[in-house]
């Protein structure tokens, strides 16, 4: 064969293959599920709308069906990270995506613009799926600008909102170049995926002093009449301000040829209901009503969207109008009646309950009927009080459920355990399991060890940690044959190895903790011995009722915060008590007394310094998330949280301080050493004790040596999917997406 008839065959053999193969690829591409969409005479495209109080989806079949939305609230950012640093990759998107579809989720919602990668990544993850992941974009509201003013009208404010709504249009349509801002997201904006979303989510939690002051200084504002949303002639001042910010997004969004469901957000605080068992004013001071605004010529429609949980505002466990309705056993369920009554108000337009759930956290901080709390729960309470709440959500009618939240926020505060964090500006590198607003997640960041080390009695494991992460100290100790440390970013680990089998009803173990000069001498807890210096802590282990950390008199946060040098309310009783040790407790209810509120509640507080033994191994019958404890033989393994330690950052090394607080309210910190740790062993029957004192009734603690490690400026953490991702997915399974007519 000549050359010149050899390249001839080759372009021949190439040509082919370059057809067969894009023939392939069109077929593929072909046979691949469109997403079917309804166009409209005008040309307007739509996946979405509302009609009466349904909220509807356009089906594959080219028919309108009535959708219940189930989704999770998705954040911006992982532990050892804050909002605005947007740490997320592609391949965490991607992992995310799948995991909430399985879940049986069929939206997510973004409370603020993402980085590109978000929407390159959900456009990706849809491509050939039949039944797509959606989303709800939110639009972040220039919230601390808006409290610090009080007037939504202030200057630059509407401004500023109206730019991040210019943001957030660009963005989804993939028509932005956003330059790099402090705190903010930014990119090239290159994907489309505007035939993913959902619906449009506007603003914040309204301050409802601000809304008030708002209404107040501008009564004469005119009506506000827009293109596609106007306000009603019984619209506040702030409601007509929020028709021409909903306006505005839709004004935006219909050049790019779509029209998509508009909400805002808006919660309990300033909802349309009155609340006259409310004690606090500022919780039922001003309404924020969706009726009043209403949309024009927009066919994507529009629906009221709510954030209700079940223990906040105190109304859920105090105003008797609430309590109408028993659950099966026999408790109020104020939170089914106060939908109940919520959706009477909206019989003309969908609503969604947007944010909704309870944390699997040790700490607690709102009390709410029926044991559902804001805290105190393991994974399987969480995802069983989740799954209620949804229940209740669907049986009331609403078009939709969108749990709070899909992942633990290392980052996140909350107000009882807020004055202890310092400094504040390091909460996202440890994580504090007293900090309820942490641990909301149906996906669990775990702390570096929590892969490593199961907490079963076994130390066994502790063996495939590095020698340089674990600390052993071998005093003499009868009875103790050695103690070992170790600890993450959110426990102090120790493991002891004994003499003896360990039994609780025979023999108390105790820890003494030593972080500060000052603090408690033992006394009762460890009879005819003293110790060089006080202690701050004493962890107890024997019976399942008495396994507890306690509190030195003096170190108390919860005394010295609510007693008489603090907010002077904590009952006579408790504040004179002598015993030098009190039961770690956290705030959960301030004192309330007219004429500053409506009507007196006493101060409250919760006992959270209880250690459940148990195994955080999966499967077992004593497993839970919240276990503290465990004993096997010989052998005691436990994990104490840093803040029942006395650490407010034990990033860097920082312990509360003791001594008054700044102006009767303001904790400080000091750097310290580390943590010395005393162990000794009391027998119930005979009394004796072994401690590291031995014959001798005093004990100099610089004697034992102190618990230290290198302050971290970079976290490690494990994702997990938590017990009550399973609960949440029977739920959704049981919960139809569309209603069959």
């Amino acid at each position: 064969m000549s050359r010149q008839r050899r390249r001839r065959w080759l372009l021949t053999v190439l040509t082919g293959a370059v057809v067969v193969t894009g023939g392939i690829f069109a077929g593929w591409h072909y046979m691949q599920p469109k997403l079917v969409t309804y166009t409209a005479e005008n040309g307007t495209e739509m996946k979405f709308k509302t009609d009466g109080d349904r909220f509807m989806e356009y089906g594959p079949d080219g028919t309108w069906r009535e959708m219940f939305v189930k989704g999770v609230n998705l954040g911006a950012t992982s532990p050892g990270h804050y909002p605005g640093e947007f740490p997320l990759t592609k391949e965490d998107y991607l992992r995310w995506f799948q995991q909430i579809e399985d879940l049986g989720a069929n939206v997510i919602r973004v409370y603020t613009v993402h980085e590109p990668i978000f929407y390159s990544a959900l456009v990706e993850y849809n491509r050939g799926r039949e039944q797509p992941l959606y989303f709800i974009q939110g639009i972040w509201s220039p919230e601390e600008e808006l409290i610090e003013k009080q007037d939504a009208y202030a200057a630059h404010i509407e401004q500023t909102f109206k730019q991040e709504i210019e943001k957030a249009v660009s963005a989804v349509y993939g028509d932005a170049d956003i330059p790099a801002k402090q705190g903010e997201s930014s990119g090239k904006y290159k994907t489309n995926a505007g035939k993913y979303l959902m619906a449009w989510h506007v603003g914040t939690e309204w301050d409802p002093a601000m809304v008030d002051n708002t209404n107040a200084k501008h009564a004469d504002v005119p009506q506000y009449k827009g293109v596609h949303f106007s306000a009603s002639p019984e619209a506040s001042p702030f409601e007509n301000w929020l028709a021409e910010l909903l306006d505005h997004t839709a004004v935006l969004e219909k050049k790019y040829g779509w029209e998509h469901p508009m909400t805002f957000t808006n919660w309990v605080t300033t909802d349309v209901l009155d609340h006259p068992g409310e004690p606090l004013y500022e919780e039922d001071l001003v309404s924020v009503d969706a009726r009043h605004i209403q949309p024009e010529a927009w066919q994507g429609g529009y629906f009221a969207a709510y954030h209700v949980y079940p223990y906040y505002p105190d109304l859920f466990h105090i105003d008797k109008t609430l309590q109408t309705i028993k659950d099966e056993n026999g408790e109020y369920n104020t939170y089914k009646s106060y939908l109940r009554k919520l959706k009477a108000k909206f019989s003309d337009m969908p609503v969604m309950i947007t944010e909704y759930g309870v944390p699997s956290s040790l700490g607690i901080s709102h009390l709410g009927m029926g044991g559902r709390n804001q805290g105190g729960h393991n994974e399987v309470e969480q995802g069983d009080i989740d799954a209620s709440l949804t229940q209740d959500i669907y049986d009331e009618g609403y078009s939709g459920a969108i749990v709070f939240m899909w992942q633990d926020e290392w980052f996140k505060k909350t107000w009882n355990t807020m004055p202890l964090e310092i400094p504040a500006d390091r909460r996202a590198y440890w994580l504090n399991v007293l900090t309820n607003e942490k641990m909301f997640g149906l996906l669990a960041m775990d702390p570096g060890k929590q892969e490593q080390l199961t907490i079963d009695g076994s130390l066994d494991d502790w063996q495939d940690l590095k020698d340089e992460e674990v600390t052993t100290w071998q005093g003499q100790v009868d009875g103790i044959q050695e103690m070992k440390m170790t600890h993450d970013e959110a426990y102090l680990y120790i493991g002891l190895t004994l003499d003896q089998p360990f039994d609780p009803d025979q023999t108390v173990l105790r820890i003494g903790t030593d972080t500060l000069a000052g603090g408690s001498q033992p006394d009762t807890l460890l009879p005819g011995r003293t110790l060089s210096d006080g202690l701050e802590t004493v962890i107890t282990l024997g019976q399942d009722e008495e396994s507890q950390v306690e509190i030195a008199k003096d170190y108390d946060f919860n005394q010295r915060l609510y007693g008489k040098k603090g907010y002077d309310m904590l009952p006579d009783q408790q504040s004179n008590s002598s015993d030098p040790f009190h039961p770690w407790n956290l705030a959960v209810s301030l004192r309330m007394t007219p004429p500053d509120t409506r009507s007196a509640h006493p101060f409250m507080n919760e006992k959270v310094g209880t250690l459940k033994r148990g195994t955080t191994a999966p499967g077992q019958s004593d497993t839970d998330s919240l276990t503290a404890w465990q004993y096997n033989g010989n052998q005691v393994e436990m994990r104490i949280p840093w803040m029942l330690l006395g650490f407010g950052d034990p990033s860097s090394l920082h312990a509360i301080n003791y001594g008054p607080l700044k102006n009767g309210r303001e904790f400080s910190t000091v750097a310290v050493e580390g943590v010395t740790l005393i162990p000794w062993l009391t027998d119930r029957a005979t009394k004796n004790v072994s401690w590291p004192g031995g014959e001798q009734t005093t004990l100099d603690l610089k004697t034992l040596p102190i618990y230290s490690w290198q302050p971290w400026e970079q976290v490690q953490y494990s994702e997990r999917l938590k017990l009550s991702y399973e609960k949440m997915k029977k739920s959704y399974e049981k919960i139809p997406s569309f209603q069959i007519e």
